[in-house]
This record gives C-alpha cells, sequence and structure tokens, in this order.
C-alpha cells in the first residue's frame, strides 16, 4: 500500500519521514508518552530513525501498519505534532480488523486535534470504500482518562477492562478494550464515566497505547 493524505480543515495526515526524526524524539521526552506507550525509555534518536526506517515503511509495505504524522493544514508538510497509526490484521478474503493509535505533542492537546485526526483514519478504515474493516479496536492502560475521552467522543463502545492484557517495557499492566463497528455512529453511545478525575471531565487529549514510535 502506498502513503496518502487524509486532510480536513484542522489537521494534515501524512507519512513520517526522516525530517521528522528530531521531532519524534523530542515528542517521546515526554513523561506521558513514556507512561502509557511502550515507547524505549531512555528514547534516543536512533529509536526514531528506526521507527521511520522499518516501522512506519514496512508498515505500509506491507498494508500491516497504516502510520500517519498528524501536522497543522496546508498543502505542504508542516511541523509534527502528533502521530495516529491504524495496525491490520486479516486477508482481503475475510473480515479485516483493526487497532487505532494516536498520540499529540504537549502544545497540541486539548484543541480536538487528536480526535479529528483520529476520525479520518477510523472513518476510512471502516469506510467500504476505503479499507473496509469489521471492527476497530482501541486499547489504553487503565487510567489514561485523556486517551479514553478521545475514543469515546469517536464512538468507541468500551467493551472491557482486562486485568494484565498490556505489556509495556515487561511489565504487564490492566487495559481498557473498545470497540467501534462500521454502522456505529461516530459519536459517544455511552456517557462518560462519572468516576473520571475531574481534570479529565473537560477537554483532553493524550496517547494511546497502541501507537508507539
Amino acid at each position: 500500500m502506498e502513503p496518502f493524505v487524509l486532510a480536513s480543515e484542522h489537521v494534515r495526515l501524512s507519512v513520517p519521514t526522516y525530517a521528522d526524526v528530531d521531532a519524534i524524539t523530542a515528542a517521546c521526552q515526554d513523561p506521558a508518552v513514556a507512561e502509557w506507550t511502550v515507547v524505549p525509555v531512555p528514547y534516543e534518536r536512533r529509536h526514531a530513525e528506526s521507527f521511520v526506517r522499518y516501522h512506519v515503511a514496512e508498515g505500509w509495505a506491507k498494508g500491516s501498519v497504516c502510520t500517519w504524522a498528524v501536522r497543522a493544514p496546508g498543502d505542504a508538510d508542516g511541523p509534527l505534532i502528533g502521530m495516529v497509526g491504524l495496525t491490520c490484521e486479516g486477508t482481503p478474503a475475510e473480515e479485516r480488523a483493526g487497532e487505532l493509535g494516536f498520540w499529540m505533542t504537549p502544545d497540541a492537546r486539548g484543541k480536538g486535534l487528536c480526535t479529528e485526526a483520529s476520525r479520518l483514519v477510523l472513518d476510512w478504515a471502516l469506510d467500504p470504500d476505503g479499507l473496509g474493516l469489521s471492527v476497530v479496536t482501541w486499547v489504553a492502560y487503565v487510567g489514561n482518562w485523556a486517551s479514553r475521552r478521545v475514543a469515546w467522543r469517536l464512538g468507541f463502545r468500551h467493551e472491557a477492562t482486562l486485568r494484565r492484557h498490556g505489556l509495556q517495557r515487561g511489565v504487564r499492566r490492566d487495559a481498557w478494550v473498545g470497540t467501534i463497528l462500521p454502522e456505529d455512529p461516530r459519536e459517544p453511545n455511552e456517557p462518560w464515566p462519572a468516576r473520571a478525575p475531574a481534570r479529565h471531565r473537560g477537554v483532553g487529549e493524550h496517547v494511546s497505547v497502541s501507537e508507539h514510535p
């Protein structure tokens, strides 16, 4: 599969390149990225180089992982402000599934950009004229309320809390799991959990466990 651009009025999604290596390295110094994803710690420039060279390039070539850098809108690529990825499984001869992951740089959070960027990817993934996936899953470690809020806004249904489901740098962590189907509305389908911390009752965007450089 050849990389392509997805765009809206507020974001432009294009393939990460070597020009983004320094920005990726800087973004992955953020404690929140380390806390909620599986990035190496400490995160070094060589990790970002490997991410672009292998994870991104091979994922697109095989059609197994589609990764976009989130940027400001425009006709040309601007600075990287986040990342959205879709991991796919299955063959064209069977019903296929995917898993959505995302993260944003600190300065880009709280503006609705993560939700908008993720919606572009999700709509393409579930559209019969796009990937035509039968289901897309979202996974986040328990406690990542900002990631859960993005998934909630996109219409993911929280299905379960799975004990020790996620493996992070050799340690098992409990995880939330949500799903969305092609026929589901792309809007909240259940009340926002009353037990969520007060600081996550408003606008909040963070990182999900599955998209990692």
